[in-house]
């Protein structure tokens, strides 16, 4: 049986914690684009920062 693609942390594609790299990854995004967003996000309310950390601790690390 074979298994479906996972949401994980980047290990290779990452600038603080992997996290953006792996949505890139998993969605087939660019992760420029994706850290961008992330700030955007971050501007506009703050709330990147705190999802972000959610990410950290929710996501697993990539082997």
């Amino acid at each position: 049986m074979t298994e479906g693609k996972r949401l994980q942390r980047s290990s290779t594609n990452r600038s603080i914690a992997g996290v953006c790299g792996g949505i890139a990854d998993y969605y087939g995004w660019d992760p420029t684009l994706v850290r961008v967003g992330w700030i955007v996000l971050t501007l506009l309310g703050g709330s990147g920062i705190l999802l972000y950390l959610v990410m950290w601790l929710v996501m697993p690390k990539a082997d």
